[in-house]
């Protein structure tokens, strides 16, 4: 109830309602790159994934897999795409990133001689060599000509997946690899960090690479491999190092079981020192989220806004044109006074606000914008056979409504079926039979949002028609909240061959009081106990329901999200052996938030 009436006063605050947008919503609005890993399939479409966000200076930069420069953004808001004067990279994947010697320095995956870059002018794309080859992994086993690794307890070339961090007392350390056969490793580097131009430069092993973790998925349901965790005892993909330290404690972050799946999370575990030992924390995944709109939260980086408020980002999974078609998203996040790592999730593609100061603990960034559009009808100037205009509201990113031809003028027309109270709106597009078009000049996203209340009489509600950034994930906040019934999209220009959008997605409130908690909870732990069965009693006119579970009343921090349409019993399979959980479930509906339901134990 404490969280319904934050987000209620948040949601009327005028801290919200002022012109400049300040809220965002996932995925990440940028100008996710074309790239052509399905080349000879003449395949090409928008991607994203693995996501490092680092502070320097005034200003935030992300880098990501397979992207021709980088982005910056003053705000976390609006990122605008930098193209680097100096990039030597085919196509950066997974890259690490540190601060350090007021410098800011960027390295690549790698399994043979890649290059070190760094930079003191980031926003203006200037960088320069550090080093022109990576240290190769001392001992590292080679690759045989089937391009398999050898057994064995040798590392594998790399670094691969690497991620740098610099501890209090200066020395740097390098953590690696991505495999569903290796370990992660670490070692201490001798990273000399000269102040003076021209000053000596250094990039070394100080270490051998020590073996930190391997996955346990006999003992960590999440790490097992596929959707909902279902495909057995297939080997799982451990990756994605991210090194944070807090409190005098060493989180040491990575990710399992695979990027492509609704499952994809983040792991942590906490040691005295950077190079461990190292201890699971019960509480994992930290970073969760399986279900909604957007699904998957595993590799990125945990980093800290200008008010020391903690975030972390993750690769959400599409694969729609191709298993790793990807997107980015980023949640808050946090520690407990006693240690323990958080990441909310929960709402986490519906729109948050972006605080302009320190949160306060326990502070909620949900807006308290609920989701109008689920499964409203839409009308649609003209639609591709097989490509319905039905799927624009079904909360689905893989399935997509594709025009006849795209063209200035097309439009789709939502009915909201009453006049709530609208504050944004979401344009996810999707790229449908794309060919080769990244090779095109015209790479840029324009359009019109009006809106009525009678069906009569519009009013424009932002027109991007003459943006200059690409934007398949388009998230629009209106400049003040309105009334409507009906939510028009009026095409103008799109970075793709076809028109195609996946969802129309529209948020804001309607009048009346929030649905009633759900009752009848009932979670009774499976002989396997990395599995639970979850069930409870439908809420009437529920748009959906947050299954939140952790380890204790008060720290419900995973969070599955369900559609009211679907089953309100599953199987929950993402448990640690000889944990012991609590669960309890809300519903949600275009009113708002239930108060949450009795809070029951995971029992066996």
């Amino acid at each position: 109830m404490r969280s319904i009436l934050l987000a209620t006063a948040l949601a009327a605050s005028p801290w919200l309602a002022n012109a400049a947008q300040r809220t965002y919503a996932n995925p990440l609005d940028i100008d996710y790159r074309y790239n052509f890993e399905q080349m000879n399939e003449g395949i090409s479409y928008r991607t994203g994934a693995d996501p490092a966000i680092v502070r320097y200076g005034d200003a935030y930069y992300l880098f990501q897999t397979l992207a021709d420069g980088y982005w910056t953004s003053k705000d976390l808001v609006r990122w605008d795409f930098v193209e680097p004067d100096r990039w030597p990279f085919v196509g950066v994947v997974a890259p690490a990133t540190l601060v350090a010697g007021g410098r800011l320095f960027l390295m690549p995956s790698a399994f043979g001689p890649r290059p070190l870059m760094v930079s003191t002018d980031p926003a203006h794309g200037h960088w320069t060599f550090w080093t022109r080859q990576l240290p190769q992994v001392p001992g590292a086993t080679q690759y045989d000509e089937s391009h398999k690794m050898a057994e064995g307890d040798a590392p594998p070339p790399g670094p691969w997946d690497p991620g740098l961090f610099q501890d209090d007392d200066g020395k740097v350390y390098l953590y690696w690899d991505s495999s569903d056969t290796y370990p992660l490793y670490g070692a201490q580097m001798d990273f000399k960090l000269d102040s003076r131009e021209g000053g000596e430069k250094r990039l070394a092993f100080v270490t051998q690479p020590k073996a930190l973790l391997h996955l346990d998925p006999a003992n960590h349901g999440w790490e097992r491999f596929g959707p909902d965790h279902t495909m057995g005892d297939k080997p799982s993909y451990i990756e994605g190092s991210w090194m944070n330290k807090h409190g005098g404690r060493y989180y040491f972050q990575y990710a399992a079981p695979g990027t492509e799946y609704n499952v994809y999370a983040t792991g942590v575990y906490v040691g005295k020192g950077p190079l461990g030992p190292f201890e699971y924390a019960p509480y994992n995944p930290v970073g969760y989220k399986p279900g909604g709109f957007v699904t998957g939260a595993g590799h990125g980086s945990t980093f800290q806004d200008v008010h020391g408020n903690a975030w972390n980002t993750g690769t959400a999974w599409l694969g729609v044109n191709w298993t790793f078609e990807r997107r980015i998203d980023m949640f808050p996040a946090g520690w407990h006074d006693d240690g323990q790592m958080w990441v909310d999730t929960r709402f986490g593609d519906f729109p948050h606000r972006m605080p302009d100061r320190k949160l306060r603990e326990g502070e909620d960034t949900f807006t308290g914008w609920m989701l109008l559009s689920y499964r409203k009808p839409v009308v649609a100037s003209s639609t591709m056979p097989g490509h319905p205009a039905s799927t624009l509201t079904d909360e689905d990113p893989r399935t997509f409504w594709v025009a006849q031809a795209n063209e200035s003028g097309q439009t789709l027309t939502l009915d909201l079926g009453g006049t709530p109270t609208v504050r944004a709106v979401q344009v996810d597009y999707a790229d449908y039979a794309s060919g080769r078009y990244a090779d095109a000049p015209d790479l840029v996203t324009r359009f019109v949002l009006q809106g009525s209340a009678d069906g009569k009489q519009w009013t424009t509600l932002a027109d991007l028609s003459e943006e200059t950034r690409d934007r398949p994930n388009a998230y629009i906040e209106l400049e003040r909240p309105r009334k409507l019934r009906f939510i028009r999209y009026v095409h103008r220009h799109v970075g793709a061959k076809q028109l195609a959008i996946s969802d129309l997605r529209v948020f804001g409130n309607a009048d009346g009081q929030p649905p009633a908690a759900p009752r009848g909870l009932q979670a009774r732990r499976g002989t396997d106990e990395r599995e639970a069965t979850i069930s409870w009693k439908p809420v009437p006119g529920a748009v959906g329901y947050n299954v939140r579970w952790g380890l204790a009343a008060d720290r419900l921090h995973s969070t599955y999200q369900r559609f009211a349409d679907q089953p309100t019993s599953f199987t929950l399979r993402s448990l640690n052996k000889g944990v012991r959980y609590v669960v309890a479930v809300e519903a949600f509906d275009e009113r708002g938030v239930s108060p949450l339901s009795q809070v029951v134990q995971i029992v066996p």
